[in-house]
């Protein structure tokens, strides 16, 4: 355990003992002049720990008497095993753990932060006012039987725990809670098994065309959006024009835009370049708002129940939890299906529609723009073949997909 000065000029910490910084800066001087910071520096669990004299209460940072206050004080804690006086965990709640977690600059700019915010709010319905050290595995597998005995499903469950525990591990990256709190949150156990809940609903041609003819115009233009892109809800609601490049034929979402954090560029389609350019849509003035998809002007939140109201009208069962009901999520699903059925290579198919790549061949298979817009003229073909063999057997019930 040591304390380090930190010079006030190029900012190197180092002895106490030091007259001078190797900028030439004359660190005694400087001293005097109450412009040197103190530092104390020790380890803890394995891990060395930087700590300014400044952040102790009723400490001035400036001080060498008031750093060699601090650096007793660490020393006594350290020899009577009080680590629960030093860990920063165990001086903050869970409440104001996501305080500081929500208004990170990162995290606001994620399509998912209403909902992580959600999430958190119903964890901090339980654990608050707890001090976030002395969580335990058992908590969070009691608030697992406590969420099934209100009737929430695996999933919802999972999800509470899963954007809890990305903010821990934010929290850890930046010192502000140890190994402990972490490893609780990475030994409690999913409820749901991997992909015990991934839906298997395709739409075939004449579901897709039934509906999209009883939708209003701008839910029509969604679920084009949808069908002939593979992009999720959040992503197309979202979409804002300086992400659609018209000339290359791709929209280009950042990280920040997709659920899985990655950056994507997707082809445009024939029908989605020409719902995008028509009536000269891209050229109007964009200064009020930028976003492509708008509802009386204002920016669209949701579409369900006109969804809901269209799948009605061309007698299509809709719902999550009806028997082959159809979800708007499922045109993801068809997108995916049709593309592979046309013959699209898995890699290409997972760099546009943004799923990780496990396969060591197709992660060095490099993707570019071309090997896209092939697979999405593969898609046109496909799509256009069944299509016309729907078309020509008008008797007869045709699988299609």
């Amino acid at each position: 355990m040591a304390i380090l000065a930190e010079c006030p000029v190029c900012h190197r910490k180092q002895s106490i003992r030091k007259k001078n910084c190797a900028c030439g800066t004359d660190l005694d001087a400087e001293k005097r002049n109450k412009k040197v910071r103190y530092h104390i520096v020790y380890r803890i669990d394995g891990k060395q720990k930087w700590e300014s004299v400044g952040t102790f209460k009723d400490l001035n940072g400036y001080s060498i008497e008031d750093a060699k206050k601090a650096h007793s004080k660490r020393t006594v804690q350290k020899a009577e095993n009080r680590i629960m006086d030093i860990k920063p965990e165990f001086k903050t709640t869970f409440q104001k753990l996501t305080g500081w977690y929500l208004e990170l600059e990162k995290v606001k700019a994620l399509a998912s932060y209403q909902t992580i915010k959600t999430y958190l709010k119903k964890f901090n319905n339980e654990f608050g006012n707890k001090i976030v050290g002395e969580i335990k595995l058992a908590d969070l597998e009691n608030l697992q039987e406590k969420r099934k005995r209100e009737g929430l499903k695996p999933k919802s469950i999972d999800d509470e725990i899963n954007y809890t525990k990305t903010m821990i591990i934010k929290a850890f990256d930046n010192d502000l809670v140890g190994g402990d709190v972490l490893k609780a949150f990475r030994k409690v156990r999913p409820l749901l098994k991997c992909h015990a809940n991934a839906r298997a609903r395709v739409l075939s041609v004449d579901e897709y065309e039934t509906i999209l003819n009883h939708s209003e115009g701008y839910l029509k233009d969604i679920l084009i959006m949808g069908y002939w892109t593979g992009m999720r809800e959040g992503e197309i609601i979202n979409l804002t024009w300086d992400k659609v490049d018209l000339k290359s034929r791709l929209i280009r979402l950042i990280s920040e835009d997709t659920k899985e954090g990655k950056a994507k560029n997707i082809p445009i389609s024939k029908d989605v370049y020409s719902m995008l350019t028509q009536d000269n849509r891209h050229i109007r003035d964009t200064e009020e708002d930028n976003h492509i998809f708008l509802y009386y002007g204002e920016p669209m939140k949701h579409f369900y129940n006109s969804l809901k109201t269209a799948c009605k009208k061309a007698v299509v069962i809709y719902g999550q939890k009806e028997k082959d009901g159809f979800i708007f999520h499922d045109v993801r699903h068809t997108f995916v299906t049709d593309m592979r059925k046309a013959g699209v290579d898995k890699s290409v198919r997972m760099s546009i529609t943004g799923h990780a790549i496990k396969d060591m061949d197709d992660r060095y298979n490099k993707i570019d723009e071309q090997d896209k817009h092939q697979a999405i003229r593969k898609l046109e073909d496909f799509r256009a073949n069944v299509r016309q063999n729907v078309r020509q057997t008008p008797f007869e019930k045709v699988e299609t997909l």
